[in-house]
C-alpha cells in the first residue's frame, strides 16, 4: 500500500491541481447547463479547465511510458504555473489583477531555467556537476532560461507583425500606444523572465552548495524502481 507521506510534493500539487479542477468542472459546469453562466464566455473557459486537467496527467504518463523521472522542482513549478495560469487566471479570471501574467511569466523562466539543470548535465554526461560546478551549472541555467524568454518576445514580435495581433499590447482600447507605454509589456516581461531565471539558477546553486546530493532533485533519472516508483523520490 502506497504511504501518503512518502508521495513526492508534486504529486501532492497535482491532487490540489486536480481536485480544484474537476470542482471548477462540476460547479461552474452546473450553472452554464443552468442557463446562469458565472462568468463571459463561461464554455471556453471550461474547455480551457478540462484541458488543463489532461495537461496535469501527463507528466505522469510521460513518466510511466519513459521510465524516467522529471526533476522534482522542475514539477513543482510546472504544477504551481499551470494552477495560477488555468485554474485561477482563466478559470476564475484573476488576470484581472494587476501583473497577475508577470507573475506566470517568473514562473515560466523558473521552470525553464530548472530544465537548463538538466540540459547541462546531459551535455556534459556528468553526474559530478553539481559537487564540483554548481556556480557553472546554475550560470548556464539562469542564461538558458532568460535566453528562452527572449525567444518567446521575438515570437510574439513575428505574430503581431505577420498576423495583426496585439501579444505586446502595443494597443490598447483600439488606440496605438507611443513612447515607454508601447515598451511596457515587452521591457516588464523580460525583467520577469529575468528574475525568474535567476531565481531558480540561485534555488540550484545553494541546494547543490549545502548539499550536493540535492542535485539530483533537478536532473532526468532513470527509474528502477516498482510500478508505483512515479510517486516516491
Amino acid at each position: 500500500m502506497i504511504k501518503l507521506s512518502k508521495l513526492r510534493i508534486s504529486t501532492w500539487l497535482f491532487i490540489v491541481t486536480l481536485i480544484s479542477m474537476l470542482g471548477y468542472l462540476g460547479y461552474f459546469g452546473y450553472w452554464y447547463l443552468q442557463g446562469s453562466p458565472k462568468f463571459h464566455g463561461q464554455l471556453m473557459l471550461l474547455i480551457e479547465v478540462a484541458v488543463g486537467i489532461g495537461i496535469a496527467v501527463l507528466p505522469f504518463l510521460i513518466e510511466k511510458l519513459g521510465r524516467f523521472y522529471f526533476p522534482q522542482v522542475e514539477l513543482i513549478f510546472f504544477y504551481i504555473f499551470l494552477y495560477m495560469s488555468i485554474f485561477l487566471g482563466s478559470g476564475l479570471q484573476f488576470y484581472s489583477i494587476l501583473f497577475w501574467d508577470k507573475y506566470e511569466h517568473v514562473l515560466s523562466a523558473m521552470m525553464l531555467a530548472g530544465l537548463g539543470f538538466s540540459i547541462f548535465q546531459g551535455l556534459l554526461d556528468s553526474r559530478q556537476n553539481s559537487r564540483t560546478q554548481p556556480f557553472l551549472v546554475s550560470l548556464f541555467a539562469f542564461t538558458f532560461g532568460a535566453t528562452c524568454g527572449v525567444f518567446w518576445e521575438m515570437y510574439e514580435f513575428t505574430a503581431d507583425g505577420l498576423g495583426g495581433l496585439n501579444l505586446q499590447r502595443y494597443e490598447q482600447a483600439g488606440r496605438m500606444l507611443v513612447g515607454r507605454a508601447a515598451l511596457m509589456d515587452t521591457m516588464t516581461d523580460l525583467i520577469a523572465d529575468l528574475i525568474g531565471a535567476f531565481l531558480m539558477a540561485l534555488i540550484g546553486y545553494l541546494m547543490m552548495k549545502n548539499n550536493p546530493n540535492s542535485g539530483r532533485y533537478l536532473v532526468f533519472k532513470s527509474k528502477r524502481q516498482n510500478i508505483f516508483s512515479s510517486l516516491y523520490f
